[in-house]
């Protein structure tokens, strides 16, 4: 299994409209790709800061979305809330219980 940790800082007041695109558009978008095995949101509010961590069965299914624009366009669903670039990252996921 694969993870995508996207990091991201929220304008100020913005993160319970965040959270909201999260919950009712971005995950179900999710849902549909293939390898899509689930989402822990992390959200400080006192920071501003929203921490995405999307799980996929494969490296291939995870970069796939990347490769189709479908995370480009996931972000393009909350751009207007962000105070700066997201952080993209990738990891394998040694330890799920």
């Amino acid at each position: 299994m694969y993870a995508r940790v996207t990091i991201s800082q929220i304008q100020p007041g913005k993160m319970d409209e965040g959270i909201q695109i999260v919950r009712d558009s971005i995950l179900p978008a999710a849902k549909q790709q293939q390898g899509f095995r689930g989402i822990l949101f992390l959200s400080d509010q006192s920071a501003n800061k929203g921490i995405a961590i999307t799980l996929w069965e494969t490296e291939a299914d995870m970069r796939a979305g990347e490769a189709s624009g479908y995370y480009q366009s996931q972000i393009a669903k909350v751009a207007s809330l962000l105070a700066a670039q997201p952080v993209r990252e990738a990891y394998e996921v040694s330890i799920q219980e």
